[in-house]
């Protein structure tokens, strides 16, 4: 008697662990479920791929600022010596004429008008 008492609860209990695993891995598996564990990672990894991309960009920056400093250094160059970079201007500034007419500066190359190609 004691026997028998003893192998049907543990089946019971077999049988209430394995529901209780099935039922907890169909959750998982719902179409719901899915998505959000696939959102989850996504962002997971996307997270991780933009703190990659700054320390390398950060590193380049590192680097490349040594490195012209490395060749300042070796061709004897200052920096107060190299001249401003040159940049084209949209607007006419001079600091003696009326600025609140700027006079803007024509291109004299090329023409926006599509109709003068047919």
């Amino acid at each position: 008697m004691f026997r028998r008492t003893f192998w049907f609860t543990t089946g019971v209990a077999a049988g209430v662990w394995a529901t209780t695993k099935v039922n907890r891995k169909l959750r998982q598996l719902t179409p719901e479920s899915l998505a959000a564990t696939a959102a989850n990672k996504a962002l997971e990894t996307g997270q991780r791929l933009k703190d990659r991309a700054v320390g390398f960009a950060l590193d380049v920056r590192d680097n490349m600022a040594q490195r012209e400093d490395e060749l300042q250094e070796a061709l004897g160059i200052q920096d107060d010596v190299l001249p401003a970079p040159r940049r084209l201007t949209a607007i006419e500034y001079t600091p003696s004429t009326d600025r609140t007419n700027p006079k803007y500066i024509e291109s004299p190359m090329h023409s926006y008008n599509r109709n003068e190609d047919h």
